[in-house]
């Protein structure tokens, strides 16, 4: 089956990309090294192509109320111009996917409108959840990117090196906040492009998420990249959020793990009167109390643990890895793994069997990695 290809693919081959299947989609591994592209990002700025996400818009009579039966965080917390990360649950308080949700506002015919950022590999799953359980009476689920580009800018100089390339000023939306906005590419053309701009990010860092047409995208594409920003691929992307322990959908969660085990108990709001899919589950979790947990790990030595590696201790296995990395910034292998609770405590000693020997590591606090402004 062919893969899908994003509007920046040849842009991304022409600056060196070495391209991977990843989700249906050709995307970017590397470009000129995953050390250099994570190193920029953590000092510099770099930038992703992330146009094989999903941006779905629902549109109609209150989708906010709508959608909320869905999510476990309480929706009524954010305005428009705002933000939150979420994450969709089923009946027993599984997590189908995380994700993003914008509130876009009321238009002129007073209509609610949200946008939603979801994982580029549960688009056909989440599309078929979300028209099942949504008015279709009263929400329109609608593509919002269709042939546009979605660019993750990243890192602490991103705001500097967008504001040089374009006629707005940015570094004043605040986190999780976000703009659309009508730009001017170059100077010397008077055409202007709407542009959807949030201060979000998956690297641990300062940064941008901007949804623009084709050409607009092309454009501040290689207009960052002039201005010398790196471009990173899927690698790079990985050892930053894995370092600011951010969970992989389909490595660190999935449909059988829930937010309170994965550690996301902060998105969960049961004081919120409204109902939600796994409510009921979630509630009864709380009640008995949680068996497993995602932690965090510290390996000794130059010891790198991958996902699927067996968690040893006291001679027997008790679980395994379900992301792991080398971290260029700390200079350690780190890994995210789910242990059974009593083992779960900060400091905790354990085993991971790397082709088969045993290499000692350590629970420790997450993320591994915080930005001190």
């Amino acid at each position: 089956m062919k893969s899908n290809t994003t509007p920046l693919n040849q842009t991304c081959l022409s600056l060196g990309a070495r391209m991977v299947e990843f989700a249906g989609w050709q995307m970017p591994i590397q470009y000129t090294g995953l050390i250099h592209e994570h190193n920029s990002v953590r000092n510099h700025a770099g930038i992703f192509d992330i146009s094989h996400m999903g941006v779905f818009a629902l549109k109609g009579i209150d989708p906010k109320d709508s959608l909320q039966k869905l999510v476990p965080s309480d929706l009524h917390r954010i305005g428009p111009g705002e933000a939150c990360y979420t994450v969709l649950l089923n009946e027993n308080g599984g997590i189908i996917d995380d994700l993003i949700v914008y509130d876009i506002g009321i238009d002129n015919q007073n209509n609610q409108s949200l946008l939603i950022v979801i994982n580029a590999g549960c688009t056909t799953e989440d599309l078929a959840w979300l028209k099942k359980n949504l008015n279709p009476k009263n929400i329109e689920i609608s593509d919002a990117k269709k042939d546009g580009v979605l660019i993750a800018l990243q890192g602490p100089e991103a705001a500097n090196k967008l504001n040089k390339i374009i006629d707005k000023q940015v570094a004043d939306i605040p986190r999780f906040g976000h703009r659309e906005m009508q730009i001017q590419i170059s100077k010397d053309d008077e055409n202007y492009c709407s542009m959807f701009i949030a201060r979000t990010g998956y690297t641990g860092e300062d940064g941008f998420e901007i949804l623009i047409d084709k050409a607009g995208g092309i454009a501040i594409w290689n207009k960052l990249i002039k201005n010398g920003v790196t471009p990173c691929g899927l690698g790079a992307r990985d050892t930053l959020r894995l370092e600011a322990a951010m969970p992989l959908y389909g490595n660190d969660i999935n449909k059988t793990t829930t937010p309170l085990e994965a550690g996301l108990g902060w998105l969960v709001h049961m004081e919120n009167p409204r109902d939600f899919i796994g409510k009921a589950a979630l509630e009864n979790q709380n009640r008995e109390g949680i068996k497993k947990k995602l932690v965090g790990l510290k390996l000794e030595g130059k010891a790198i643990a991958r996902k699927g590696y067996k968690i040893i201790y006291d001679n027997k296995v008790t679980g395994e890895i379900t992301s792991g990395t080398w971290s260029p910034t700390l200079n350690q292998g780190i890994a995210l793994a789910y242990l059974p609770i009593e083992l779960s405590n900060i400091g905790t000693e354990i085993h991971v069997e790397i082709r088969k020997k045993l290499h000692k590591a350590s629970v420790v606090r997450k993320p591994f990695y915080r930005r001190v402004s």
